[in-house]
């Protein structure tokens, strides 16, 4: 290899945005930016469950299901959910972006972008787990009945969440809502 070719390694561990390679939803390798956005030690990551970086056990179990529901024919997957620092177990919005390299088997290996949303986006309410799922879909500007089927509930059940979000940030419509989730 010659001295003006390009080091990858360097590069992912460098790169401004979190990476990390997965199989079978274990962290094989991460780099840098991870380690601090997660606050964290590559002990605390490389080998574990990604899990650990979630606020609860049922979110990371209902993420999964719905990253192999919503993968794209390429294996694609992208959404902004609420993650958990390990330094201080801190909750805080994250948009995540992945690859499964075997769309037929999607959590058999993957490539993973993660981009700390903290700075434009904070937790202020105190939400459930489904809550902040719905809240982030309705910031995507999903429907009822497409969150309803992207969740495996009925749009009505969607509709029972969006009215306890909109009664949490005291909004009088979706719209204002959504304004208020951004804003947050």
């Amino acid at each position: 290899m010659s001295s003006d070719a390009f080091d990858y390694r360097s590069a992912f561990q460098l790169a401004p945005v979190g990476l990390v390679l997965s199989v079978q939803r274990q962290i094989v390798d991460c780099n840098e930016r991870v380690l601090q956005m997660f606050g964290a030690t590559r002990a605390q990551l490389v080998g574990q469950s990604f899990a650990v970086m979630y606020p609860s056990a049922a979110e990371f179990e209902r993420t999964g299901a719905r990253i192999v529901a919503s993968l794209d024919v390429l294996g694609h997957y992208a959404d902004d959910r609420v993650m958990r620092r390990l330094s201080t177990g801190e909750p805080f919005w994250c948009h995540v972006t992945g690859r499964a390299l075997d769309p037929a088997d999607p959590h058999a290996r993957g490539i993973w972008s993660f981009e700390d949303l903290s700075a434009r986006r904070q937790i202020s309410a105190d939400l459930t787990p489904r809550e902040r799922e719905i809240a982030a879909l309705l910031v995507e500007g999903q429907t009822s009945k497409l969150i309803g089927r992207r969740l495996g509930v009925s749009p009505r059940t969607v509709d029972v969440y969006r009215a306890r979000l909109m009664k949490k940030y005291q909004a009088g419509s979706t719209p204002e809502l959504i304004n208020k989730l951004l804003s947050a």
